[in-house]
């Protein structure tokens, strides 16, 4: 989820230059991309150009840095791929998809079978590790649980993925009793641990920040056409989309919050 805090702007709004789709991404951030295009959002990527009949072009930035890719202007970009809605700063699509953040824990866990939000009393003791910053973070003040916690940090130009990976690998040894991870992060490295791990979308939280969010594709202001044009994109191939995603072990909500079981990627 791009952490959007400024914005390039300045140069014409003319329409995009076709054949070419050029669009913004992280050359290291999987699961959702990286330079050699193997993360979901590449592989989004191709999905709309195919659809678009248009020549997939990347220009790359780093998350991390909290820079908005400049969307406007001779050479911008055509589609920031993963982008919080509602954020503001640049114009944005219909969510593609809807997730949360998860709390992850070893299945073999009898002492936290069955947890499902942070309010449960048996997490009180527990070394949870949490990204600093982020909304599942103020819930754990709120309930006391940040005394035993171990915060997380990703600074400018380093790739999120490699905590994630550390997080995860904490919590297969025992050294973490759980973590709390975005969703499509936290599906993807506990896929591929040793050790079998559980993953609860944190979708019963009743106090603090939310925890779900709908997920768009970043867009010109002020291009309603290309927009439109996007979002029918996005309708037509929810699908296909629906079925990349999971293929990553993205744990999928709808729109009320409740899981979409694998394979049963709705149309």
């Amino acid at each position: 989820m791009a952490a959007a805090l400024a914005l390039g702007m300045g140069g014409d709004t003319s329409a995009r230059a076709a054949p070419v789709l050029r669009v913004c991404a992280d050359p290291d951030n999987m699961p959702f991309s990286n330079g050699k295009e193997e993360g979901f959002e590449n592989k989004l990527a191709e999905l709309i150009a195919e659809r678009l009949g248009d020549r997939l072009e990347y220009t790359w930035f780093e998350e991390a840095t909290g820079y908005v890719p400049n969307t406007v202007g001779p050479g911008a970009c055509d589609l920031v791929m993963g982008y919080a809605q509602g954020t503001g700063l640049i114009d944005d699509t219909n969510p593609y998809y809807y997730a949360s953040y998860v709390l992850i824990y070893r299945e073999d866990d009898a002492g936290l079978a069955g947890v499902d939000n942070l309010a449960d009393p048996r997490l009180k003791g527990k070394r949870i590790g949490v990204f600093a910053r982020t909304p599942p973070a103020s819930i754990l003040a709120m309930h006391g649980l940040v005394p035993n916690a171990k915060s997380f940090e990703t600074y400018a130009g380093d790739s999120g993925s490699e905590a994630a990976k550390v997080m995860i690998a904490e919590i297969a040894s025992g050294k973490l009793d759980a973590g709390i991870l975005w969703g499509p992060v936290g599906g993807y490295y506990a896929q591929r641990s040793d050790v079998p791990l559980l993953l609860v979308p944190l979708v019963k939280e009743t106090a603090g920040p939310s925890t779900i969010y709908g997920i768009t594709m970043g867009v010109r202001p002020g291009e309603p056409q290309w927009k439109h044009r996007i979002n029918k994109v996005l309708a037509e191939n929810q699908h296909d989309i629906n079925v990349i995603l999971q293929g990553y072990n993205v744990p999928l909500l709808n729109q009320e919050g409740e899981l979409i079981a694998s394979g049963t990627a709705g149309r």
